[in-house]
């Protein structure tokens, strides 16, 4: 038992639960008995809470710990993150401020309400929620394989349900104060988890390679692990066999991170179109950051860093590597430190995805199909005991499924969501596609997506099915014909997934057209994607008195 760094991770945790609870009182409103003030911190977020919240959501625990040790285990394909985190906010720059302006204007809480009003389908809007939903739970977990990881390190490592009671009692915690505060716990938490992580990695990557010879001997190391391997996937370069992967993943994820629910809510909770504007342009230095942390996964290598034995399940956990990197070449008083910075980190993204979800539940499930008349007090205390259903349901997740199947999931979860791009991304330019033909494409583009994935083996594991997310082109088939007959090299399933989607959708789009079948009603109108914090258009949030 590391005793000290016990110590330290425990005062840090201490400190951001008491920010937790303190934050219900935080730019408050009239009270958090509605979903504009609980689940969207009143959309009044400025710059500087926008940048650390939605930061604090899209660089999760688990990017922290699994980034660098996919460049420990793989190498060169663990850098897909830093493409895919250049290419994003580019990608999404015009998309993301249109939906927050159409969302003020209606009203619109999710993603699925903007469909709902977008389309006037609520089998489509019904069909976006439960994509979310699904798609979200893995990744929750995955925070939690984050958080182990950090507790395993420091010695709390046992077996059985008391090898996990420490992770029980942070998200009773976590549960607690975000019932409590909604999203304004993870946005106050946020500014304390930067400054932390960037702190640790910042150090790390100065006095790390100083340490071991500097960064020639820390690739030299990485370059002859992986020629001592026999695996043609690894190596400090890419290879004729995953380069296409590699673009592919990248663009895949990039078009996939804005459609997590819990992505859209940091976005809705801003005060205005500026405001998101100059988060979109500032959030790439969290990119920097990354590329820096994913050079951990080597200087790992030359420190001869091993993972810890999960006592749980008797194999390795990878996912220990850079919390035993700092363990081993850190002092105990910062590697305390560095742990309270990832395990802060894994709850800031927990609680806004638990938020995201709960949201989901309450305004496209619930009020949609069981309590049409539900008032806001009533809409808000469904999404907070949601929030607790969907924490400890990922608690369970972790308990029940080895944690690897999780990470396995998180990979799915990005093939999952991707299929709700057309019928949100592309509706917030236009309404060509009819809804009928975007449900057909999502029913396609899902079914064979998932049958991709059914069919990926992982002989490192064993597993016959589900084993990751690059596919060999020789599996590509159609009705039983293979077009790339023999071809070893790989393709991220949510690309073909999503090429797949479109196609059908314009198909059946163009099909109903000729018949004219009949669509649904817009609610929306030209203006609302283009109105701005002070236009009359702007649909003040619940709660707040106006005045006329």
């Amino acid at each position: 038992m590391k005793w000290t760094e016990l110590v330290v991770f425990a005062v840090l945790f201490l400190a951001v639960t008491v920010m937790g609870f303190v934050a219900s009182r935080w730019q408050r409103g009239s009270g958090l008995d509605n979903l504009d003030e609980w689940g969207l911190g009143g959309r009044r977020f400025g710059s500087w809470i926008t940048w650390f919240l939605v930061g604090g959501d899209l660089y999760t625990a688990y990017t922290f710990v699994a980034v660098p040790a996919l460049l420990f285990s793989a190498g060169a394909l663990g850098f897909y993150a830093l493409p895919y985190t250049v290419v994003l906010y580019p990608l999404v720059f015009l998309p993301v401020v249109r939906l927050w302006s159409v969302s003020r204007v209606h009203g619109y809480v999710t993603p699925a309400d903007f469909v709902r009003g977008r389309y006037g389908s609520s089998l489509l809007a019904f069909l976006v929620a439960i994509t979310g939903l699904v798609a979200t739970m893995p990744y929750i977990a995955l925070q939690l394989v984050g958080l182990e990881a950090v507790l395993r390190t420091m010695g709390l490592n046992g077996s059985g349900l008391l090898g996990h009671l420490p992770l029980l009692v942070a998200f009773v915690v976590l549960a607690v104060y975000t019932y409590q505060s909604g999203l304004r716990a993870p946005a106050l938490i946020a500014f304390a988890k930067d400054i932390l992580i960037y702190i640790v990695i910042l150090v790390a990557v100065l006095y790390l390679p100083a340490k071991l010879g500097g960064w020639g001997s820390i690739f030299g190391a990485a370059q002859a692990k992986f020629d001592a391997t026999p695996s043609p996937a690894d190596g400090v370069l890419l290879n004729a066999n995953n380069q296409l992967q590699y673009i592919t993943l990248a663009l895949g994820s990039a078009l996939a991170l804005f459609l997590y629910p819990h992505s859209v809510t940091g976005i809705l909770a801003s005060r205005g179109r500026n405001v998101i504007k100059r988060n979109m342009m500032a959030l790439p230095a969290y990119s920097l950051l990354l590329g820096l942390l994913a050079l951990l996964g080597y200087v790992a290598i030359a420190a001869g860093t091993k993972p810890i034995t999960n006592n749980a399940t008797g194999r390795p956990d990878t996912n220990t590597i850079i919390p035993q990197l700092f363990e081993t070449q850190f002092g105990s008083l910062f590697a305390g430190i560095a742990f309270a910075a990832i395990g802060i980190g894994a709850l800031v993204p927990a609680a806004i995805m638990s938020i995201a979800a709960a949201n989901l539940w309450t305004r496209n499930v619930y009020k949609e199909y069981i309590r049409r008349d539900a008032s806001p007090a009533q809409e808000a205390r469904q999404a907070k005991l949601a929030s607790l259903v969907v924490k400890f349901g990922a608690v369970l997740f972790v308990l029940l499924i080895d944690p690897q199947f999780s990470i396995d999931l998180q990979l799915i979860g990005g093939v999952i969501i991707l299929m709700t791009l057309p019928a949100v991304a592309i509706a917030l330019y236009t309404r060509w596609l009819h809804r009928w033909g975007l449900v057909a494409g999502w029913a396609v583009g899902m079914g064979y997506g998932l049958y991709l994935l059914y069919i990926i083996p992982n002989p490192a594991n064993g597993k016959l099915h589900f084993g990751g997310s690059a596919l060999a082109l020789d599996k590509l088939t159609v009705f039983g014909w293979h077009p790339f007959t023999g071809s070893t090299v790989q393709i991220y399933v949510g690309f073909v997934a999503l090429v797949v989607n479109l196609l059908v959708a314009v198909v059946v789009t163009a099909i109903l057209r000729a018949a004219k079948v009949a669509e649904g009603a817009d609610e929306t109108l030209p203006g609302d994607y283009h109105a701005d914090e002070g236009s009359d258009r702007i649909k003040p949030p619940a709660g707040v008195l106006t005045h006329g």
